[in-house]
């Protein structure tokens, strides 16, 4: 992995050494002996070898100096300005040389690149640590997505059948209480019927001369708790003392309650008699 940064950065400095050697030595050979050119030339590729060693002795001990670092960007930069100066001076292909003038530059910039990498590569124990520990992230997230999805599914199917079941109980409520409607109208229907009161009533006995039992319709609807005390332990009423506790419960409302709701309120009073006794003690006192 280290030769994949550090083959670039050196193959960049050699061309760009190589280059700038040849640029000083054929532009100032001209002008002066070519022995000082090649001295200049060799003064600019060593000035920025010897800073890229210092440099890289400083990487290697985990240390830095950017004064170092600034002289080797300077030699690098002078390469570079050396090589334009050359290609927008040169008579024939200036494109060219001013195509290669980049180089010195680019190699400064590898090295760079190259020890940006030695600073964040880590070993290989590591690198199967932190594979592992991203393994095992995905493996948990996996599993939660799994178990989401299943509790999902589950909590769809038991709402499903949750409301299901709720709709069939609605249907036979209704049909029972359609049901419940009919037969209480048909009950209400022969009460009120003439014919069908007097038949009613011709079955039934007399309480009193001249009086006329009435036939009272069933309770239907919702029935009322009988008092805390036990109907064994309230004490019996005698006849007489039956229809006075009657009378009262009947007469405490104007106008007079229904035989229905006095013996709820007798009930709930924690008094106790039989229901024939009850009904015998309404028709007397009514």
């Amino acid at each position: 992995m280290r030769a994949k940064t550090v083959l670039p950065a050196v193959a960049m400095t050699a061309v760009s050494m190589v280059l700038t050697l040849a640029v000083v030595v054929m532009w100032l050979g001209t002008a002066v002996p070519w022995p000082v050119a090649l001295v200049v030339g060799l003064g600019i590729d060593g000035g920025w070898l010897a800073t890229l060693a210092y440099e890289r002795r400083l990487a290697a001990q985990g240390d830095h100096n950017r004064a170092v670092t600034a002289v080797g960007w300077s030699f690098g930069t002078l390469a570079t300005g050396v090589l334009v100066a050359h290609a927008l001076t040169a008579e024939h292909s200036a494109g060219a040389w001013l195509a290669v003038a980049w180089l010195p530059i680019a190699a400064k910039a590898l090295w760079l690149v190259h020890a940006m990498w030695e600073r964040t590569a880590l070993t290989p124990v590591a690198l199967d640590a932190i594979r592992g520990i991203q393994q095992e992230a995905r493996d948990e997230a996996a599993v939660a997505r799994a178990r989401l999805r299943a509790e999902a599914a589950t909590e769809e199917t038991r709402l499903t059948a949750v409301t299901e079941a709720g709709a069939r109980v609605a249907r036979v409520q209704a049909k029972t209480a359609q049901a419940l409607a009919g037969a209480w109208s048909t009950l209400e229907t022969a009460r009120a019927g003439e014919e069908t009161g007097r038949a009613l009533t011709s079955v039934t006995a007399r309480v009193t001369p001249g009086g006329t039992p009435r036939w009272e319709l069933p309770v239907w609807g919702p029935s009322e708790p009988l008092a805390a005390r036990s109907l064994e332990s309230a004490p019996a009423l005698t006849d007489e003392a039956l229809d006075v506790v009657v009378d009262e419960i009947r007469n405490s409302e104007t106008p007079a309650l229904s035989y229905r709701e006095m013996a709820a309120r007798f009930r709930a009073a924690g008094y106790s008699a039989s229901e024939v006794r009850l009904r015998a003690a309404w028709k007397r006192v009514a």
